[in-house]
Protein backbone atom coordinates (compact mmCIF):
# COMPACT_ATOMS: atom_id res chain seq x y z
CA UNK A 1 0.00 0.00 0.00
CA UNK A 2 2.83 2.52 0.28
CA UNK A 3 4.08 2.28 -3.09
CA UNK A 4 0.71 3.68 -4.51
CA UNK A 5 0.24 6.01 -2.21
CA UNK A 6 3.88 7.52 -2.70
CA UNK A 7 2.90 7.34 -6.23
CA UNK A 8 -0.16 8.74 -5.87
CA UNK A 9 1.30 11.27 -3.45
CA UNK A 10 3.87 12.29 -5.90
CA UNK A 11 1.44 12.72 -8.95
CA UNK A 12 -1.27 15.35 -6.76
CA UNK A 13 2.18 17.22 -5.72
CA UNK A 14 3.02 17.76 -9.14
CA UNK A 15 -0.34 18.56 -10.36
CA UNK A 16 -0.92 21.02 -7.18
CA UNK A 17 2.75 22.48 -8.54
CA UNK A 18 1.57 22.66 -12.21
CA UNK A 19 3.95 20.19 -13.00
CA UNK A 20 3.88 18.75 -16.81
CA UNK A 21 4.66 15.66 -15.15
CA UNK A 22 4.72 13.85 -18.89
CA UNK A 23 7.52 15.69 -19.90
CA UNK A 24 9.08 15.99 -16.48
CA UNK A 25 9.33 12.01 -16.70
CA UNK A 26 10.81 12.12 -20.07
CA UNK A 27 13.60 14.66 -19.55
CA UNK A 28 14.52 12.43 -15.76
CA UNK A 29 14.50 9.39 -18.91
CA UNK A 30 16.84 11.44 -21.45
CA UNK A 31 19.32 12.75 -18.20
CA UNK A 32 19.45 8.71 -17.10
CA UNK A 33 20.49 7.27 -20.30
CA UNK A 34 23.31 9.80 -20.15
CA UNK A 35 24.26 8.70 -17.36
CA UNK A 36 23.89 5.30 -18.23
CA UNK A 37 26.36 6.05 -20.99
CA UNK A 38 28.78 7.92 -18.94
CA UNK A 39 29.02 4.45 -16.47
CA UNK A 40 29.04 1.92 -19.20
CA UNK A 41 32.82 2.18 -19.50
CA UNK A 42 33.20 1.34 -15.88
CA UNK A 43 31.02 -1.50 -15.53
CA UNK A 44 32.93 -3.38 -18.83
CA UNK A 45 36.52 -2.56 -16.89
CA UNK A 46 35.00 -4.18 -13.58
CA UNK A 47 33.48 -7.17 -15.48
CA UNK A 48 36.53 -7.89 -18.07
CA UNK A 49 38.25 -7.96 -14.67
CA UNK A 50 36.61 -10.09 -12.64
CA UNK A 51 36.26 -12.88 -15.67
CA UNK A 52 40.26 -12.26 -15.74
CA UNK A 53 40.48 -12.34 -12.15
CA UNK A 54 38.76 -16.29 -11.88
CA UNK A 55 39.94 -17.84 -15.42
CA UNK A 56 43.26 -17.20 -14.73
CA UNK A 57 43.10 -19.35 -10.94
CA UNK A 58 44.57 -16.24 -8.97
CA UNK A 59 40.93 -16.51 -6.96
CA UNK A 60 41.84 -19.48 -6.70
CA UNK A 61 45.49 -18.86 -5.20
CA UNK A 62 44.10 -16.36 -2.82
CA UNK A 63 41.78 -19.03 -1.46
CA UNK A 64 44.77 -21.09 -1.36
CA UNK A 65 46.75 -18.23 0.45
CA UNK A 66 44.09 -16.82 3.02
CA UNK A 67 42.77 -20.50 3.86
CA UNK A 68 44.88 -20.84 6.89
CA UNK A 69 44.03 -17.76 8.64
CA UNK A 70 40.33 -17.88 8.34
CA UNK A 71 40.02 -21.36 9.20
CA UNK A 72 41.58 -20.13 12.96
CA UNK A 73 38.00 -18.16 12.90
CA UNK A 74 36.15 -20.92 11.92
CA UNK A 75 35.61 -19.94 8.25
CA UNK A 76 35.63 -22.69 6.04
CA UNK A 77 37.81 -22.86 2.34
CA UNK A 78 34.62 -23.30 0.13
CA UNK A 79 33.16 -19.91 1.60
CA UNK A 80 35.98 -17.94 0.69
CA UNK A 81 35.48 -17.62 -3.35
CA UNK A 82 32.45 -16.39 -2.87
CA UNK A 83 33.61 -13.75 0.24
CA UNK A 84 36.33 -12.56 -1.65
CA UNK A 85 34.18 -12.32 -5.45
CA UNK A 86 31.65 -9.87 -3.20
CA UNK A 87 32.96 -6.53 -3.10
CA UNK A 88 33.66 -6.91 -7.28
CA UNK A 89 30.24 -8.19 -8.87
CA UNK A 90 27.09 -9.12 -7.45
CA UNK A 91 25.98 -11.24 -10.12
CA UNK A 92 29.53 -13.55 -10.07
CA UNK A 93 29.30 -13.55 -6.35
CA UNK A 94 25.68 -15.06 -6.41
CA UNK A 95 26.93 -17.49 -9.37
CA UNK A 96 29.63 -18.55 -7.21
CA UNK A 97 26.83 -18.59 -3.78
CA UNK A 98 24.95 -20.73 -6.05
CA UNK A 99 27.88 -23.41 -7.03
CA UNK A 100 28.31 -23.65 -3.06
CA UNK A 101 24.77 -24.02 -2.32
CA UNK A 102 24.55 -26.60 -4.86
CA UNK A 103 27.38 -28.85 -3.56
CA UNK A 104 26.51 -28.51 -0.58
CA UNK A 105 23.11 -27.48 0.54
CA UNK A 106 21.14 -24.73 1.28
CA UNK A 107 20.73 -26.04 5.11
CA UNK A 108 24.41 -27.12 5.73
CA UNK A 109 26.33 -24.71 7.93
CA UNK A 110 28.79 -23.68 4.80
CA UNK A 111 25.58 -22.78 3.20
CA UNK A 112 23.86 -20.89 5.44
CA UNK A 113 27.14 -18.72 5.75
CA UNK A 114 27.51 -18.05 2.46
CA UNK A 115 24.02 -16.62 2.44
CA UNK A 116 24.74 -14.37 5.23
CA UNK A 117 28.13 -13.44 3.93
CA UNK A 118 25.89 -12.38 0.52
CA UNK A 119 23.42 -10.37 2.88
CA UNK A 120 25.89 -8.62 4.82
CA UNK A 121 28.33 -7.11 2.23
CA UNK A 122 28.20 -4.99 -0.56
CA UNK A 123 29.82 -4.92 -4.12
CA UNK A 124 32.10 -2.42 -2.92
CA UNK A 125 34.19 -2.52 -6.26
CA UNK A 126 31.11 -1.99 -8.64
CA UNK A 127 29.48 0.80 -6.63
CA UNK A 128 32.80 2.80 -6.37
CA UNK A 129 33.24 2.49 -9.85
CA UNK A 130 29.58 3.46 -10.83
CA UNK A 131 28.90 6.44 -8.53
CA UNK A 132 32.47 7.77 -8.54
CA UNK A 133 32.39 7.25 -12.28
CA UNK A 134 29.14 9.10 -12.51
CA UNK A 135 30.04 11.94 -10.37
CA UNK A 136 33.48 12.18 -12.10
CA UNK A 137 35.40 11.63 -8.90
CA UNK A 138 38.78 10.63 -9.29
CA UNK A 139 40.42 10.36 -5.79
CA UNK A 140 38.08 7.73 -4.21
CA UNK A 141 40.58 6.37 -1.44
CA UNK A 142 38.88 7.07 1.62
CA UNK A 143 35.65 6.05 0.25
CA UNK A 144 37.23 2.81 -0.84
CA UNK A 145 38.66 2.26 3.01
CA UNK A 146 35.39 2.90 4.52
CA UNK A 147 33.08 0.57 2.23
CA UNK A 148 36.37 -2.30 2.49
CA UNK A 149 36.12 -1.38 6.39
CA UNK A 150 32.38 -1.53 6.09
CA UNK A 151 32.68 -5.10 4.22
CA UNK A 152 35.09 -6.45 6.60
CA UNK A 153 32.66 -5.59 9.52
CA UNK A 154 29.75 -7.31 7.62
CA UNK A 155 32.22 -10.43 7.00
CA UNK A 156 33.28 -10.94 11.11
CA UNK A 157 29.69 -10.22 11.49
CA UNK A 158 28.08 -12.24 9.30
CA UNK A 159 30.40 -15.36 10.66
CA UNK A 160 30.07 -14.74 14.07
CA UNK A 161 26.27 -14.49 13.96
CA UNK A 162 26.27 -18.03 12.04
CA UNK A 163 28.08 -19.82 14.51
CA UNK A 164 26.52 -18.04 17.08
CA UNK A 165 22.74 -19.58 15.82
CA UNK A 166 23.90 -22.20 13.76
CA UNK A 167 26.91 -23.20 15.56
Amino acid sequence: WALPALLIAALTYGFAKRVRIYDAMVAGGRDALSVATTIVPYLVVILVALGMFRASGALDWVVGWIDPLTSRIGVPAEVLPMALMRPLSGSGALGVMSEIIEAHGPDSFIGLLTCTLMGSTETTFYVLAVYLGAAGVVDGRHALFCCLAGDTAGFFGAVAACHFFFG
